[in-house]
């Protein structure tokens, strides 16, 4: 298989030139300006940022982004999914009060926000994959209706895939609820009969009669259910939920097939930020403490290749030994030098390699790749 080419810029600036400056050098080199965007709807997928997480990237590199895109005649805007468990983005109206409040605003970043799976994370596409555990993939509505994807990733760890770029920014961040429901759960939703106020929206809105009601409590009738996941959206109270049991490696591979979904048929280009390395998702409402140093930014049309060029890029780092992975390696006897699998190391459960394989599997690109440096 070809390498693929990524190309990356370091963070050092001098008078007169910023980074958002070597960020739109960095876009424009690496592809984006070859890009037909003339009249072409333009989905950048980004996190918003949980409240009380200040790791997500700033509007200000996404500005950047939109005014390369808008010179060249696309219409575009920025787009996220709502997420599955409760917090600050559960459906549309938390979900851009969050991202107003950490900065992301039509006049900050030049362009309009959507919440790609709609007001309560139902407005989804079913986009036939045939991957080895997803064969319709529940896209948010909003990516499916755009023409070309932009996805601007924070690189970081993860308690339960390894790491937290691309791949997983596209595959689980353009799920609709279901979706979600759909690659964290190897079966079927479930309900609390101590949170169930018995206002029977679950029941309203199964086609399929998997909701019985009993002692005016709601509960999932497995044999009739799908797995639609349409009852997590529409519980007003969060009754109703998923497993969360799903096998590391094989929500890795979901992940992977679910990015597939997203990117199927669509011109796209993708940009990530090793900053702020936090060791878990920006889902969580706190970051802890950098596990290494601000690298750069990097920027490839192939998704695989840059997760894995960042990945290895970390790997290569000395350790921040005061942050959580300072502590793991002390107590394991490292050094913090480099040239260990960090990521690993952190989260000894998951296995990050396990989104690329499958990713390389699903024809998103490959796990080889030429870096390329724009000073």
């Amino acid at each position: 298989m070809e390498a693929s080419k990524v190309y990356y810029t370091t963070f050092r600036t001098e008078v007169g030139r910023s980074i958002l400056d070597k960020l739109k050098k960095l876009v424009i080199e690496a592809g984006m300006d070859e890009m037909d965007f003339k009249n072409k709807f333009t989905a950048i997928k980004i996190h918003f940022g949980e409240p009380g997480n200040l790791a997500y990237l700033r509007p200000n590199y996404a500005k950047t982004v939109v005014d390369v895109i808008k010179k060249k005649g696309g219409k575009v805007f920025l787009t996220d999914c709502n997420t599955l468990y409760v917090g600050g983005r559960k459906h549309a109206l938390e979900h851009l009060e969050s991202a107003y409040t950490n900065g992301f605003n039509p006049f900050t970043v030049g362009c309009h926000l959507l919440i790609a799976d709609g007001l309560k994370g139902t407005d989804e596409v079913l986009v036939p994959i045939d991957g080895d555990y997803v064969k319709e993939a529940k896209i948010g509505r909003a990516l499916r209706d755009a023409d070309v994807i932009i996805s601007m990733n924070h690189f970081k760890g993860h308690e339960s895939t390894g790491i937290g770029g691309a791949l997983k920014n596209l595959g689980m961040g353009g799920g609709s609820r279901a979706g979600k429901m759909e690659m964290h759960n190897s079966g079927k939703p479930m309900a609390n009969p101590d949170k169930c106020i018995s206002c029977g929206a679950c029941a309203k809105n199964c086609a399929h009669g998997g909701i019985v009601f009993v002692d005016k409590k709601a509960t999932i009738n497995h044999d009739n259910c799908v797995g639609c996941g349409r009852c997590i959206g529409v519980c007003p109270v969060d009754a109703i939920h998923t497993g969360w049991d799903e096998a590391n490696d094989v929500l890795n591979k979901k992940i992977a097939e679910y990015s597939a979904g997203v990117l199927k048929d669509k011109e796209h280009f993708h940009i990530s930020f090793i900053m702020d390395v936090s060791p878990n998702c920006d889902c969580h409402s706190e970051n802890d403490m950098p596990i290494i140093p601000d690298i750069g930014i990097f920027a490839s049309k192939d998704p695989v290749a840059l997760d894995l060029c960042c990945a290895e890029m970390v790997m290569k780092q000395k350790a921040n030994m005061d942050s959580i992975l300072g502590d793991i390696l002390k107590e394991q006897g490292l050094s913090g030098e480099g040239g260990v699998d960090y990521i690993q190391i952190l989260h000894p459960t998951t296995n990050w390699r396990a989104q690329i394989e499958q990713g390389v599997k699903m024809g998103l690109g490959s796990d080889k790749y030429e870096l390329i440096e724009v000073k």
